[in-house]
């Protein structure tokens, strides 16, 4: 790896985890169980469309189902990293629709909107079609350095 790729990368996995250890101010729509949608403000339209259609090509996949929100977002951190580190442009995060949640509604959903939103590297993210998993699931469109 050259040494301009090591700093990209350090400086990568150091973002990841600052920016997703800030508050954790949950988002209305993240708890209401409905889609999720989200993309920087350089992102074009046409590009959210393209991945809410699955038009991008899912090259690594997690699932967090099970896992406590303190499992999933460090599971969740790590995986981000590693993407970025392969320089991987999208991938599928499986975080459940919060079924076994009760009253505290999905729980892991809310998390993992809540760090993806704060990940610079995450360019765009929408729920999934229903063949992979609707909006228990999101497509999310990585920066490629």
């Amino acid at each position: 790896m050259s040494g301009r790729c090591a700093r990209f990368t350090r400086a990568d996995r150091a973002a990841v985890l600052r920016e997703s250890l800030d508050h954790d101010a949950a988002d209305p729509e993240q708890l209401t169980g409905e889609a999720l949608a989200f993309h920087r403000p350089q992102i074009p339209a046409a590009v959210l469309r393209r991945l809410r259609r699955g038009d991008y090509r899912v090259q690594r996949e997690i699932d967090l189902h099970g896992m406590t929100v303190v499992e999933a977002k460090l599971a969740l951190r790590e995986f981000l990293v590693s993407a970025l580190e392969q320089r991987v442009r999208c991938v599928r995060i499986v975080h459940g629709k919060g079924l076994r949640s009760g009253h505290r509604g999905p729980v892991l959903k809310a998390a993992v909107s809540t760090i993806l939103r704060r990940t610079g590297a995450v360019l765009a993210y929408v729920s999934a079609r229903p063949v992979d998993g609707g909006t228990g699931a999101v497509y999310v469109l990585l920066s490629s350095g």
